[in-house]
């Protein structure tokens, strides 16, 4: 056998193992792809349905803390929701393996995270959760402060009910890995008070009648 001969041979595997690949390739995004129009994945729905305030009192120290006036700007928050999350998919489950909850004004953190527990969700079905958030005399700027009493003027206050953490689909026995999951939930709350220093709310507990769509991004 010629030298041109062999060379011609070893072009032929190389042309065969790029069209092996190329059909393997082509094969396993026409599965992917099949499986995605079947399937036809859908991340949650999640709903805030309703939020109940206990205690809503920020204390203001007056200017910029210094050492005269060390004492900063402090809130205080008790705060219970209902987060009802709808996994819309007919075919695939979805498993909560980590969710954590908190409030936040501004894009400030001001109640400590609640955990959520570890929830599996089957097809067309809802999961409902009422955690607390706490916040325990948190410091916020004086700016934070007087954004705070221009919407206590305008009428209320809106704070923001996040939960972040992974989430799991599951098909059959199939089980994927996990993914990061964030919930933004916009909650307006009447608040009022009798002093021009301090924002809050005062007397019994009251309870907002929410049903607001919230952001989900996975």
């Amino acid at each position: 056998m010629s030298t041109k001969d062999c060379g011609n041979h070893d072009e032929k595997n190389r042309q065969f193992l790029r069209c092996l690949f190329a059909a393997i390739l082509g094969s396993i995004l026409l599965l992917i792809f099949l499986i995605w129009i079947i399937l036809r994945p859908t991340k949650p729905l999640f709903i805030l349905q309703d939020a109940t305030v206990y205690a809503f009192n920020l204390s203001s120290s007056g200017p910029t803390p210094s050492p005269i006036n060390p004492t900063p700007n402090t809130l205080t928050l008790t705060l219970q929701v209902t987060l009802a999350s709808f996994n819309p998919n007919h075919r695939i489950g979805v498993i909560y393996t980590k969710l954590d909850t908190y409030s936040a004004y501004r894009g400030q953190q001001l109640s400590i995270a609640t955990s959520l527990p570890a929830t599996y969700q089957g097809h067309r079905e809802t999961a409902v959760w009422s955690p607390y958030l706490y916040a325990s005399a948190v410091p916020v700027s004086s700016f934070t402060l007087q954004i705070l009493q221009q919407d206590r003027t305008s009428g209320g206050i809106l704070v923001n009910v996040k939960v972040s953490g992974r989430v799991k689909w599951k098909v059959g026995t199939w089980v994927s890995g996990n993914y990061h999951i964030n919930v933004n939930c916009p909650a307006y709350l009447r608040v009022a008070s009798d002093r021009d220093d301090a924002v809050g709310f005062a007397g019994p507990a009251i309870k907002f009648q929410l049903s607001q769509s919230c952001i989900v991004d996975v």
